[in-house]
């Protein structure tokens, strides 16, 4: 079974910084790319940073030059949030790309994967 785990959410001054991670765990062969998404109040649910496995990143405009995605390790993603404004509050979700391996093939099958997030919350 595999899971997808966030933490590190919690309540911030706005211009403060915050860290938030996302583990992976389970019977796991391979792990893609990494990502963060947030879903604001009343809003859609909307792409924020990505890290590829050999570390390429890729970041939403609203939030290049302030965040930054990290792969601590195979298993492992960190975003650092820097600048925080009451734009940034949201509960904060990990994608990830999970390779599992199946009977019906030799290599790993990869799925689609989210935790439950993790609520950031800026304060004015």
């Amino acid at each position: 079974q595999v899971q997808v785990v966030e933490s590190g959410g919690g309540l911030v001054q706005s211009g403060g910084s915050l860290r938030v991670s996302c583990v992976v765990s389970g019977i796991i062969a391979d792990v893609g790319s990494m990502a963060w998404y947030r879903q604001g109040p009343g809003k859609e649910r909307e792409f924020v940073a990505l890290v590829e496995k050999n570390g390429q990143t890729n970041y939403a405009d609203a939030v290049r030059g302030r965040f930054r995605i990290s792969r601590v390790n195979a298993k492992r993603t960190d975003l650092e949030m820097n600048s925080l404004t009451s734009q940034d509050t949201a509960i904060y979700y990990c994608n990830a790309q999970i390779g599992t391996m199946d009977q019906s093939s030799p290599r790993p099958i990869f799925n689609d994967y989210w935790g439950q997030g993790t609520r950031v919350t800026v304060a004015a």
